[in-house]
């Protein structure tokens, strides 16, 4: 559509003004999950939207979901969303991921040792992950709906924006996560975010090569982290030469 309505999409605020949940979100879950579970009925499920799915017999392998990353975009027509899933073991090891972004025809996906892949427009390729030493370096970041958090958040930017040229907000951690994997972003670094916002970018960018850092925090499984310390938690990744800059 051309242009969207927040009112007739269903959309209602969650934990803030900018926080958003539509009908969308709901359906991309219920039709993600139905898949899983006829595919793989002992797996556990996570999601943004309808919590948590434990099966008699688990398997051990949990998927974590996003169904709509970027619901703010999506409301008002920019094209930066997606769906995100993602499978980890019982160890927390993250086995295979996909990032699924209708607007801009782009579908990512990796398995761990596998490598990162593309696919655009019907033609796939393999991501080679960002650039060393490259000139203009973009940085990837977002902030919190939260006006105090995102206010910590600003003390954290200029630092890492040493010795680059320019920052994007695009306003999905998946899609950035995926887009230091393709090198359109050379860094990317953000606070506060869920799990289910950066499980299957993470490891996207990670099996392109880049180097990524994730926060070290309690599975949704065992009642997920405490909200100090999901939000003092940093999600980073980038070309190997500028891991540095990160405060993690």
């Amino acid at each position: 559509m051309s242009r969207r309505n927040a009112a007739e999409l269903n959309a209602i605020n969650k934990s803030g003004d900018g926080d958003w949940v539509t009908s969308f979100d709901i359906a991309a879950e219920e039709a993600v999950r139905g898949v899983i579970t006829a595919a793989r009925p002992d797996d556990a499920i996570t999601g943004e939207e309808l919590g948590t799915s434990l099966a008699e017999n688990f398997s051990g392998i949990r998927w974590s979901i996003d169904p709509l990353d970027g619901t703010t975009n999506f409301i008002r027509n920019i094209v930066y969303y997606c769906t995100s899933v993602a499978a980890c073991d019982a160890d927390g090891n993250w086995l295979a991921g996909v990032v699924n972004a209708p607007a801009l025809r782009r579908t990512y996906w990796a398995t761990r040792a596998g490598g990162a892949w593309l696919n655009e427009n019907g033609t796939t390729r393999r991501l080679p992950g960002p650039v060393l030493a490259r000139r203009g370096g973009i940085l990837g970041t977002g902030f919190s709906y939260d006006e105090e958090t995102r206010a910590e958040q600003v003390k954290d930017f200029l630092p890492m924006m040493k010795g680059l040229s320019d920052m994007r907000r695009l306003g999905s951690a998946a899609l950035d996560l995926c887009m230091v994997a393709d090198a359109t972003l050379d860094a990317y670094g953000e606070r506060g975010l869920n799990e289910h916002d950066w499980a299957a970018g993470a490891l996207i960018a990670e099996e392109s090569g880049a180097w990524v850092h994730r926060p070290k925090l309690a599975s949704p499984l065992d009642g997920g982290p405490s909200e100090p310390d999901r939000l003092a938690a940093w999600v980073a990744a980038s070309a190997t030469d500028l891991s540095g800059r990160f405060p993690i």
